[in-house]
């Protein structure tokens, strides 16, 4: 999911606990462009700003056309999904069996 993406991309893991906003560049051109973790509280604003007067957003797999100059606003949505929590499995124990963690594989 989103966790993946980001971590393939330099960005953190949080755990499900955390209350934040991960912001991580994907491809950046320059070593200063680094992950960020805000408040989920944050409402974050990007103004598109360039020569052309139309730009194409991606959101998620879906594409949008935006102009010039729109501020496109990204908030905490207020509805809430119901997570299946499975016995015996824990977030730390996924990521070790996911990522590998612990594990000698030189061999």
């Amino acid at each position: 999911g989103s966790t993946g993406y980001s971590l393939s991309c330099g960005g953190p893991i949080l755990t499900p606990e955390v209350a934040a906003f991960v912001i991580t560049p994907i491809a950046p051109h320059n070593l200063n462009a680094r992950p960020l973790v805000i408040p989920d509280a944050t409402e974050i604003e990007l103004r598109v700003s360039g020569r052309e007067d139309n730009y194409l957003v991606s959101l998620d797999s879906r594409i949008a056309s935006v102009s010039n100059h729109a501020v496109l606003k990204i908030k905490k949505t207020s509805f809430k999904i119901n997570m299946i929590e499975i016995p015996d499995e824990t977030f730390f124990k996924t990521l070790r069996n996911k990522l590998l963690w612990g594990e000698d594989k030189r061999n």
